[in-house]
C-alpha cells in the first residue's frame, strides 16, 4: 500500500492485535491477496539506518507468509522506541502477529 487514503481506510477499520513494539492494524479487502503497508516513525527509531532495517525485516516475513495471509489490507506500526537492532525479537514478533491474523 502507498496511498495516505488506503493507510486512513485500514486505521479508520480500527481492527488492531498488538504486540510489545509494534500494533497490526487490519481490514479486510476486495483484492485477491494481502497487502502491506508500514509506518515506521521517526519518533520511535531516530535513525534511517534503524527505520530501513525494520522495513527490510517485516517485508520479508511478509513475503514469505503472503501465500497463508488472508486477502487483508494489513499496516505494520512500530509503536515503541527502539534504539538498538534486535532483528530476531523483531521478527520474532511480527511472525507472532501475522499468525495471529491469520486466525481471526
Amino acid at each position: 500500500m502507498l496511498k495516505p487514503a488506503e493507510f486512513a481506510n485500514v486505521f479508520a477499520a480500527r481492527r488492531v492485535l498488538r504486540g510489545s513494539q509494534f500494533a497490526l492494524h487490519y481490514r479486510d479487502s476486495d483484492l485477491p491477496v494481502a497487502r502491506l503497508g508500514l509506518v515506521i516513525p521517526k519518533k520511535q527509531a531516530h535513525t534511517a539506518v534503524l527505520r530501513n532495517a525494520i522495513k527490510r525485516q517485516a517485508r520479508e516475513i511478509f513475503r514469505l507468509r503472503l501465500a497463508s495471509l488472508p486477502a487483508r489490507d494489513v499496516v505494520l506500526r512500530l509503536t515503541r522506541l527502539v534504539e538498538t537492532q534486535d532483528k530476531p525479537a523483531w521478527r520474532t514478533e511480527i511472525t507472532q502477529l501475522l499468525e495471529r491474523l491469520v486466525q481471526t
